[in-house]
């Protein structure tokens, strides 16, 4: 369900950004039920009215449904009168007064996941530049759900490697050090991963479980806990999983000489004079896995 509200949340970002960039004056869109043939209108900016909410359209019905069963953007001038579609909607669309119609597929890993829609009130043919930008919109929004879909991939194995290695710890096998070096990796996948999501909401709880694969050492009145700035614990999670500078600046978008930066920077902060030195304070310190 939280995948679910997020990729919800994604559509409404991009029905914004597709009126803003094409001029349309509507536009409306859901996503594809788990499992089924069909999607459902959840999210609106511009509509008028409720005739199209919660519609279900089946694949292969309607301009929506044909984008779906094609996954391929479709366009009619007028919709009640377009012989390219079926029927079975015209209802909700006029009630809306909608005429000329616009629905391109967001396609993730070749399967329609969702359908954007964009929409004048009056029959007339969208330019060649209102459909390239409203297919934007829709590719941006699928980059936005590939993110999501490999943040949340790498979270359940992250915590299914940690729950192995957690149990195995005890018994000190090579098999539950293998492990515990995969959860290390997929902790800094995760690192990498959080700032290329958008949604603040997705990106706290991506966040908030890479803490929970790097549980906080216990602190005595002694000793103050080590606090490093989110891009130093990047980078110091991608020098654990035994990354160069250089493949850490690939993976984190950065330059070199920046990733060199923030490495001294979180080695002055532990108070260590290596690399290796570094990641085993930051262990210590319960700031990485």
């Amino acid at each position: 369900m939280a995948a679910d509200a997020a990729g919800t949340a994604h559509i409404g970002g991009a029905l914004v950004r597709l009126r803003n960039a094409t001029g349309l004056p509507v536009a409306f869109g859901g996503l594809v039920e788990p499992g089924r043939q069909r999607m459902r209108i959840s999210e609106f900016s511009g509509a008028a009215g409720l005739a199209l909410r919660g519609l279900a359209v089946t694949s292969g019905n309607g301009l929506g449904g044909k984008a779906v069963a094609l996954a391929r953007p479709c366009a009619v001038t007028d919709y009640s009168l377009s012989r390219q579609i079926s029927h079975e909607y015209d209802a909700a669309v006029a009630e809306e007064g909608l005429r000329s119609v616009v629905a391109i597929p967001v396609v993730v890993r070749r399967r329609v996941r969702g359908v954007l829609y964009g929409a004048l009130r009056t029959a007339q043919p969208l330019g060649e530049r209102t459909l390239t930008a409203a297919v934007q919109a829709a590719r941006d929004l699928e980059q936005a759900l590939v993110v999501q879909d490999e943040a949340r991939d790498l979270l359940a194995a992250a915590e299914a490697r940690a729950a192995a290695a957690g149990a195995g710890r005890g018994g000190g096998g090579g098999e539950a050090s293998a492990s515990w070096e995969q959860v290390r990796e997929a902790h800094a996948a995760l690192r990498a991963l959080a700032p290329r999501i958008a949604d603040p909401v997705l990106r706290g709880e991506l966040l908030d479980a890479c803490g929970m694969l790097a549980p906080a050492a216990p602190w005595g009145p002694e000793r103050q806990p080590v606090v490093l700035a989110p891009r130093e614990l990047d980078v110091l999670a991608c020098v654990a999983a035994g990354a160069t500078n250089a493949a850490a600046a690939e993976r984190l978008g950065l330059r070199a000489e920046t990733v060199k930066g923030y490495l001294r920077s979180a080695m002055r902060r532990l108070g260590a004079r290596t690399r290796g030195e570094a990641v085993v304070a930051a262990r210590r310190a319960g700031l990485l896995p």
